[in-house]
């Protein structure tokens, strides 16, 4: 991978922000990831290493999962989801882990859905 490649860039935001967010079990890791096409978000316990709620556009779970897309509608859509299945298995507190994706656009509107559901960062 060149040291110049918009991927290598990602993968270097990915690292420095892994470092300083850590999930338990009182306060887990909401890790979002997106791409092209879908959006996946996973609440994780790092301490125990497993994935306690998972939430993405494929989910049959979510309505019209056929017609959502990695755009900012379905950003919400996805974070307001979320909110209520982290608060279904007693998750209140978390940790926000954006993968190396840049605070705008999508991340923001999923996590602003995501604290509107009653998610506390």
């Amino acid at each position: 991978m060149k040291h110049n490649s918009q991927q290598y860039k990602v993968q270097k935001r990915r690292w420095r922000t892994r470092k300083k967010v850590v999930g338990t079990a009182e306060r887990p890791r909401m890790s979002v990831r997106f791409t092209g096409k879908n959006i996946y978000v996973q609440f994780i316990d790092d301490s125990k290493g497993h994935t306690m709620v998972s939430v993405s556009t494929r989910h049959k779970s979510m309505e019209d999962h056929a017609q959502l897309k990695a755009n900012v509608e379905s950003a919400s859509k996805v974070g307001e989801v979320a909110a209520s299945k982290a608060k279904e298995a007693g998750i209140d507190r978390i940790v926000f882990d954006r993968s190396g994706a840049k605070y705008h656009g999508k991340v923001k509107a999923l996590a602003d859905a995501a604290r509107d559901g009653g998610l506390t960062f």
